[in-house]
């Protein structure tokens, strides 16, 4: 004997009326193949989130299974890009009709570089968190990219106070002496008397979401990455010598930066970037000296853009 399974989804109405802004499921794990312009496809292990509204006030509910259905044919058969991540939205919806007139759904994880290291040739692999965002609301489209760029951020008035202690220092060593030798100079300065105050830096990270146009295919992942690296010039390393080391004291020395001298630095350089429609952007110093955050937040600034 053959019976029917109960779809209480499509039999059944709503116990109380009433439309939902969102409906889906969470921090779906899924591997996905992602493209990244001037990158060769790459796997990553990504989590997603895939929603739908709910316009029918009596529905009892979405057809969650068909979400996760689509995604999966995304995992097994394509490549994450511009095009197929809008087939995806469009996909949510027509899975729903009658339903829903809105999607949205987000990739997020690590994608890993390899990075050379300042002087020595070394390479070494770093991690980048990454999200791609895509939402579809009545037809209306927006597709982003956030990265998280990890760098180092020393303190311009952390310097100065180190560099007053050093003066007296010098004072305090050599005021009686009429005439000064450039050897007992350079010796005493390579002394730990002679460098008695550093100043203080901290692990910092910038944050930066994009919205992206019909012009882009492969996602500029590593080109952004690439952009907020060289405008901060402070990038965290991977495979370290010393050589290494030490040209990385000299960068956060010819850098030094507050977290608005780091913003502007961005904003300046996102704003000279022309395929990105709009731009958010928050940094964020970890301080060492404080025992919070030093945050500074800007955008682009276009009219009906993102807000700060």
């Amino acid at each position: 004997m053959t019976t029917s399974m109960p779809d209480i989804a499509n039999h059944t109405t709503a116990q109380t009326e009433g439309t939902l802004d969102w409906v889906g499921m969470s921090n779906i794990e899924m591997p996905i193949m992602v493209a990244s312009k001037g990158e060769s496809d790459r796997m990553v292990s990504a989590h997603v989130d895939a929603f739908v509204n709910l316009k029918d006030a009596q529905a009892k509910g979405i057809h969650m299974s068909r979400l996760y259905l689509l995604i999966d044919e995304l995992s097994t058969s394509n490549v994450l890009n511009y095009q197929s991540l809008v087939s995806l939205l469009n996909g949510f919806i027509s899975s729903h009709q009658e339903l829903s007139d809105q999607a949205k759904v987000e990739f997020s994880f690590e994608y890993h570089l390899r990075r050379k290291s300042l002087i020595s040739g070394k390479e070494g692999w770093k991690a980048y968190p990454v999200t791609l965002t895509g939402y579809l609301n009545k037809g209306k489209l927006t597709i982003e990219l956030t990265v998280n760029v990890p760098y180092s951020s020393t303190c311009p008035c952390s310097a100065a106070l180190a560099r007053q202690l050093i003066q007296q220092a010098f004072h305090d060593k050599f005021a009686q002496q009429d005439e000064l030798a450039l050897t007992d100079i350079h010796d005493w300065l390579g002394t730990t008397e002679g460098i008695m105050a550093t100043p203080h830096s901290q692990r910092s990270v910038a944050e930066v979401k994009v919205k992206l146009n019909a012009s882009v295919n492969d996602f500029p992942i590593t080109e952004l990455v690439d952009l907020i690296e060289y405008s901060l010039k402070t990038p965290v390393q991977a495979a370290v010598k010393r050589e290494d080391e030490q040209e990385f004291a000299r960068l956060n020395g010819q850098n030094l930066m507050f977290c608005e001298d780091a913003a502007r630095r961005l904003q300046h350089s996102m704003n000279q970037a022309d395929h990105f429609d709009d731009f958010w952007l928050r940094i964020n110093h970890l301080e060492s000296l404080h025992a919070h955050d030093a945050v500074s937040i800007t955008t682009k600034g276009i009219e009906g853009g993102y807000q700060p």
